[in-house]
């Protein structure tokens, strides 16, 4: 038995909750799977996973394993890198996440340019919206927007945004004056079902928060923009998201005044691995371009 194969399959049919997801995963039938797994679990005396036919979970002994099992391949993956650097090649896979609609805007046309630049390596992104442990997941990077919580992260901030309200020029022609965050309550919105049911606005130091009755809620990005260009109502979202449309005068922004601080754009990093070449040499080309291709929100109307 190949004892690190066996263990990278472990942690793989954890991450994935499924043989089959897994076996999708790593290119491996299911059977093959299930045998590594039972030829571990063998080889250590325990069951590491109780399995049925419907859901599986791990046991204490599989929960210990699986926290050794992580470290144990990110310190054989992390020494692999640095003897493959010692010929000053930049190679292996670079694992990398971000937020769907950032991602898609500015970080998948990075990857790809970085792709074509180096022959030998490989990227496996991921765009999620959801805040994912990197060492957990085994990510190298991740794209965050936000102030961090964990201080055991190395950030390097390429930018800023913020929440904005917008308009289309359509809708503010025929609706009531917008003066303050409390009129919005005599207005169409256009809601993010993960927002919730209330925006918070900032008025000096003091904290608004206005309840809504929406006309309408999306639970995507694009959907929510495109409704407030075809006049359906008010949103708000990320200056970034709705950049080209206010540069174009699809959208007007308004209660400017008011608006939350902003929140940091970072690429992140964990703290206690030292950058592995690969790691480094994206970090070091993406920052300057993200700094550029982030749009600033306070040079928008």
């Amino acid at each position: 038995m190949d004892r690190l194969k066996a263990m990278a399959n472990f942690v793989r049919i954890v991450d994935c909750g499924s043989l089959s997801s897994a076996a999708d995963a790593t290119g491996q039938s299911a059977a093959s799977l299930v045998r590594s797994l039972a030829a571990l679990e063998r080889y250590l005396g325990v069951r590491l996973l109780n399995r049925s036919t419907r859901r599986m979970a791990l046991t204490v002994e599989g929960e210990q394993y699986l926290d050794w099992s992580r470290r144990t391949l990110a310190d054989f993956e992390h020494m692999e890198q640095r003897l493959d650097s010692r010929d000053g090649i930049v190679r292996g896979v670079l694992r990398l996440t971000a937020p769907v609609e950032f991602g898609q805007r500015f970080v998948a046309p990075l990857v790809n340019q970085f792709l074509k630049q180096h022959s030998d390596i490989a990227i496996e992104l991921t765009l999620n919206d959801q805040v994912v442990a990197l060492l957990d997941e085994r990510l190298d990077l991740a794209l965050r927007i936000g102030h961090l919580p964990d201080s055991a992260m190395i950030a390097r901030q390429v930018g800023a945004t913020r929440l904005i309200t917008c308009a289309s020029p359509d809708y503010l022609a025929n609706a009531p004056a917008i003066e303050s965050p409390e009129s919005l309550q005599d207005h169409a919105c256009i809601i993010l079902a993960s927002h919730g049911r209330h925006w918070y606005f900032r008025d000096n130091a003091k904290t608004l928060t206005t309840p809504l009755s929406p006309r309408l809620v999306c639970n995507q990005i694009r959907a929510a923009s495109l409704a407030c260009q075809q006049g359906v109502g008010i949103t708000r979202l990320m200056h970034y998201q709705v950049a080209d449309e206010l540069e174009a005068g699809r959208l007007i922004r308004i209660l400017k005044d008011f608006e939350p601080l902003d929140l940091p754009v970072q690429l992140v990093y964990p703290h206690a691995l030292q950058l592995s070449p690969r790691v480094r040499a994206f970090v070091e080309w993406a920052c300057p371009q993200l700094e550029q291709l982030t749009p600033n929100p306070d040079l928008s109307l």
